[in-house]
């Protein structure tokens, strides 16, 4: 069964990583066995963020590119569509199979939010209680560890990759466990957050999500120069130096939308997951990633703008 599901590797568009977890490495009150009681193994298919959908926000030029490419298209048309083939790879064998997605518009939290989604667009309710921990799930199914940031980090591609998952009945051979050797909390995804949201080990989600939306006029080129007058602490919050509620968050967003969304309710990602950026700038010059470019990512003086 492994050497089937494998195979979609050399298929187009197949996956860059393929990763299986037993059940029992799962507390028993994961969300997983709501999803599928009869969840035997769970499957990761990783897919890396292409490098260059990075460089035009690096650049401060081009900011579309990272959130259609890196995530719209990889999220809504290549992972499904694998992840589909490999429940079929399943079926075909008797098994149950059941895809799951990263970034369904729904939350565990009433109170938390996704960055990448429109927060008017989530779905906050009784069924927020089915869906999977994505990082801890794909570190489980031995692609990598987590990160000071809360990412999963792997040899080959660092920060820059995003996965889906099938659970099913079948009991399958598992990739061993991973062992932590990546992150050496350097801590430069903290520092490169434009709005200081990363704290133990996580990110707080309404304060990412206003400065993934471009809250900090620093790392900003579409801001206007009036942004948030009715705001005392605009000069705060443009910096980067306010920690927001959800309601500060929620007016901030609704106010500092000068790039379009993206079809599927994707936030244009403005700060383009600066903390990623960082980190795996900090891996490549350690040179401790598998994968190896011809020229470094980045080649110049980090870009700042000034705040008025």
């Amino acid at each position: 069964m492994i050497n089937k599901i494998n195979e979609l590797k050399n298929i187009s568009l197949g996956p860059d990583m393929i990763g299986v977890a037993p059940a029992s490495r799962f507390d028993e009150n994961d969300p997983i066995f709501k999803i599928l009681p009869e969840t035997k193994s769970v499957i990761c298919l990783g897919y890396r963020i292409l490098r260059g959908t990075h460089r035009g926000i690096e650049e401060g030029t081009a900011y579309h590119h990272y959130t259609t490419m890196a995530i719209e298209v990889l999220e809504e048309t290549v992972m499904p569509m694998m992840a589909l083939r490999c429940a079929r790879i399943l079926e075909e064998e008797g098994y149950i199979a059941l895809p799951q997605k990263k970034n369904q518009v729904v939350m565990q939290e009433e109170d938390s939010t996704n960055p990448e989604i429109l927060y008017n667009k989530i779905y906050r309710g009784k069924s927020a209680e089915y869906q999977m921990n994505y990082e801890e799930s794909a570190a489980k199914c031995g692609l990598g560890e987590i990160g000071v940031s809360g990412t999963l980090l792997t040899d080959d591609f660092g920060p820059l990759q995003r996965y889906c998952f099938v659970l099913t009945d079948a009991e399958i051979e598992p990739t061993p466990e991973f062992t932590p050797h990546i992150c050496d909390n350097c801590g430069e995804c903290i520092k490169a957050c434009p709005g200081k949201a990363i704290k133990d080990k996580k990110k707080e989600p309404w304060q990412c999500a206003a400065y993934y939306a471009g809250a900090n006029m620093s790392k900003n080129p579409f801001m206007s120069s009036h942004a948030l007058p009715h705001r005392e602490d605009r000069l705060e919050i443009l910096n980067g130096e306010k920690q927001l509620s959800a309601e500060d968050a929620k007016d901030v967003m609704n106010n500092i939308s000068y790039y379009p969304p993206i079809m599927h309710s994707y936030i244009s990602s403005i700060c383009g997951n600066a903390c990623d950026r960082a980190c795996y700038i900090h891996l490549e010059e350690k040179g401790v990633l598998n994968k190896k470019f011809k020229n470094k990512f980045r080649t110049r003086e980090e870009w700042k703008l000034d705040v008025k």
